[in-house]
């Protein structure tokens, strides 16, 4: 597993964890909240509007990201690795 993400539920605190040469370490929030996966690019998740239940604002965060060019370029080198 090259990723993990917690989701404390009694602390109301979200973590996401990578994978580096056999340690996990904290993939840090930008200065929005926003935590964004080291091995899906364009994988982003807004942590303080899913804490508060912010759905809207989770799924823009996420569909922002999935329409990033990082993320069309990942999409293409997965068809070319077939």
């Amino acid at each position: 597993m090259r990723e993990y993400l917690v989701w404390q539920t009694e602390t109301r605190r979200i973590d996401w964890w990578a994978l580096r040469e056999d340690d996990y370490f904290p993939i840090a929030a930008d200065e929005h909240g926003i935590i964004a996966s080291r091995v899906f690019p364009g994988l982003r998740l807004d942590a303080p509007a899913m804490l508060a239940d912010d759905m809207r604002r989770v799924m823009e965060t996420l569909q922002a990201g999935l329409a990033s060019a990082e993320h069309a370029a990942f999409v293409t080198r997965l068809a070319a690795n077939r």
